[in-house]
């Protein structure tokens, strides 16, 4: 073990540690969250997003942070990235409800399961969300962080870098994006098999909750993929 492992260990068994023992952290947390939704979304996704990045390099390289890994550029986008998966979730939850209610004539037993305790019925809206969600909202999103992956890469890894340079969307979409990996597997095997299951648990949880899970999600396929390269 190095000893960047042995911060590493530290820093998150602090963390973990403040909210589990310093009296009322965790009712702020729940509170800024409820009230502060997006912002919260973006520092979520922020420090955890960014954190499954870096220990999937430490699995494969051996190192949490090497030259050119772009923290900051890196901070930014899955905070954004955050906001807009936060946005996209209250979005597909809510038209997915409706669409049941409405279109397929539940008659408002979509929302009452939904909004109800954990039943049968509950489940399959939650899994209707995470299908709808995934199926229509998660290529594009892939599609996005991989071209912003590297653009970060291209331009040395500083903000300076990313932001005094033109993102070159078809160039990267039509050259230098493996399509045979970002379809044949981040498409066509992760989402199916990882994220339809994953976000329909997410959706199980309280509506505090599920934007933390989805980013703890992040960084559990972030080490999952690792492993397998």
């Amino acid at each position: 073990m190095k000893k960047s492992d042995v911060i590493t260990i530290i820093v998150v068994a602090a963390v973990v540690c403040g909210f589990a023992f310093i009296p009322g952290a965790w009712n702020w947390f729940n509170t800024t969250t409820a009230n502060h939704g997006l912002l919260m979304s973006f520092f979520k996704f922020a420090i955890l997003g960014t954190f499954g990045e870096m220990l999937s390099l430490r699995i494969r390289e051996g190192v949490y942070m090497k030259k050119g890994f772009g923290l900051l550029p890196k901070l930014l986008i899955w905070g954004v990235l955050g906001v807009v998966i936060a946005s996209a979730m209250t979005i597909f939850k809510t038209g997915t409800v409706a669409l049941l209610d409405k279109g397929f004539h539940f008659d408002g037993k979509a929302a009452a399961w939904f909004a109800g305790s954990l039943s049968w019925g509950k489940f399959f809206v939650a899994l209707c969300v995470s299908v709808l969600m995934n199926t229509l909202f998660a290529p594009v999103f892939m599609t996005f962080h991989k071209i912003t992956d590297i653009h970060i890469a291209e331009t040395g890894g500083s903000l300076k870098g990313f932001f005094g340079n033109k993102l070159k969307m078809r160039e990267t979409m039509s050259q230098k994006i493996n399509w045979d990996t970002q379809y044949g597997f981040i498409f066509a095997k992760t989402i199916p098999l990882f994220w339809y299951p994953a976000h329909t648990i997410t959706f199980l949880l309280p509506g505090t909750y599920q934007v933390l899970f989805a980013a703890f999600l992040g960084v559990a396929l972030g080490v999952i993929l690792s492993i397998k390269k």
